[in-house]
């Protein structure tokens, strides 16, 4: 088989200039973008002032939840949670994806074997054959304008970007699962307030009874603690519905139903340290910390990237074709002496008109990275946003905790004093049912923000990147 090649002088010196181009570059030059927040958090009082060091280590979720159940909770979720379960096949496809690129960069080598028979046109009717085999390398593009190198830049960049996707995903599950397992333990209290309360008032009900019996009060008053004790009955029906909620709800988290003994509050559990302290920095450490801002900037660099792709799309795409083998006239001759050959078929196209196809697919990929510049910011933006408000949050539900604990303590005297003072016919039973009323009010209040409380604390900790720093979550490296 003869060398296949027919260039002119002038087209072996157009090679050799594109061959001094080969490994060039054009995708833009990265540069970080400025992120759109002020340099510091918004003022909120001088607590958080002692609570925000210059800078942040953000600790695994192990060390910032303090109760074991929960801990252990949260780990059976990590493990059977379907959305992570999702996040994790997404990173394979991705890793699959950016070894597809990979590969382009390189030729690929088949064995083939053809046969071909046919009549002659010589007219004698006679039939002429023609077999090959051999190596075969077709259509290998030599990337000498970094067209295939860009779309691999990109398909790494969406690869790391899926890493980061399933950080935050275990962030968010980490936080939603500590979140309504507290929730569930506030239900729990309530739902024991509210029994307490219901026999509170059923005690009640039987005094006014006996004393309406006695012809000591009036019919009035049995109608208002009949009243207030329907009022509790459908208190307690809402609290167990709650209850049954967020059951629902961490059985969808964790992937399959928990254990009851994960689910039951112990003595105390809403005084009890549940979660540790969170330190909080600058702003410019969610770029380090939070998983979402670093998706969103690995989908920028892939932008970036795919824009590289396509301004080398305007210049020559330069392609090789090769076998080496052997060929015969018959089967039995296909491997014999002197059959042996090689062909190289070097190609070079380059696009003249295409109805603005290049342009328009230049101008998209630009379009896309603006799109994902528009996204990063947003992502930056909405970080600064998560944090100042848990920072809120932090400044002051501390102070509104305090003063319900006060009110709460007020109202249980008042109570006491007024139930007194009615046994002894000193008041009338609308003082009784005023202060029950406002006591338990008083209670369920107090029980609410302190499920708000350590709810902003889980907040601010995934707001400033938490929940995924963990030995068994390191991310993945690209084969």
């Amino acid at each position: 088989m003869p060398l296949n090649f027919s260039f002119r002088p002038l087209a072996w010196a157009s090679l050799l200039a594109v061959l001094s181009l080969a490994g060039c570059s054009m995708t833009p030059d990265y540069v970080r973008p400025e992120a759109p927040v002020a340099a510091q958090w918004p003022a909120q009082g001088t607590a958080i002032a002692t609570h925000t060091p210059a800078a942040a280590d953000v600790a695994a979720w192990q060390d910032f939840i303090a109760d074991t159940r929960l801990r252990e909770l949260v780990a059976l979720a990590l493990q059977h949670n379907r959305d992570l379960h999702v996040a994790v096949a997404n990173i394979e496809q991705a890793r699959a994806q950016y070894q597809i690129r990979s590969a382009d960069q390189l030729p690929s080598i088949n064995a083939g074997v053809t046969g071909n028979r046919q009549p002659k046109t010589d007219g004698s009717g006679n039939i002429s054959s023609a077999y090959t085999a051999g190596l075969l390398l077709t259509s290998w593009e030599i990337d000498f304008f970094g067209r295939i190198a860009s779309l691999k830049d990109a398909a790494l960049a969406q690869f790391l970007a899926t890493q980061e996707a399933r950080n935050a995903v275990q962030t968010s599950l980490v936080a939603s699962v500590a979140s309504t397992w507290l929730s569930l333990q506030t239900n729990n209290e309530l739902l024991a307030l509210t029994q307490h309360t219901l026999a509170t008032r059923e005690d009640s009900l039987r005094l006014v009874h006996l004393r309406f019996e006695r012809g000591v009060t009036s019919a009035l008053d049995v109608r208002q603690a009949q009243s207030l004790l329907a009022s509790a009955k459908a208190t307690l029906a809402q609290q167990q519905r709650l209850r049954a909620l967020d059951i629902n709800a961490l059985t969808q988290l964790v992937g399959h139903t928990p254990p009851e003994a994960l689910l039951e509050s112990g003595a105390g559990t809403l005084g009890a340290p549940v979660l540790r302290e969170v330190p909080v920095g600058l702003p410019s450490d969610l770029l380090i910390h939070r998983a979402d801002i670093r998706a969103a900037e690995q989908q920028l660099l892939a932008a970036n990237a795919n824009i590289g792709a396509a301004r080398a799309a305007f210049f020559p795409r330069i392609a090789l074709t090769a076998s080496a083998g052997t060929a015969s006239g018959a089967l039995s001759g296909l491997f014999e002496s002197g059959s042996w050959g090689w062909t190289l078929a070097p190609q070079a196209l380059l696009p003249i008109f295409d109805s603005g196809r290049n342009q328009a697919n230049l101008e998209a990929a630009q379009a896309g990275r603006n799109l994902a510049l528009a996204q990063y910011e947003k992502a930056i933006q909405t970080a600064f946003r998560e944090v100042a408000d848990a920072l809120a949050g932090f400044a002051t539900l501390g102070p509104q905790l305090q003063a319900q604990q006060e009110q709460a303590q007020a109202e249980t005297e008042r109570f006491r004093l007024a139930d007194l003072r009615y046994r002894n016919g000193v008041a009338n039973y609308l003082e009784v049912l005023d202060a029950q009323r406002t006591l338990f009010a008083s209670q369920q209040a107090l029980a609410q923000t302190q499920l708000a409380q350590r709810q902003n604390q889980i907040a601010l900790y995934k707001a400033i990147g938490g929940g995924w720093k963990a030995p068994e979550a390191a991310p993945a490296t690209a084969r």
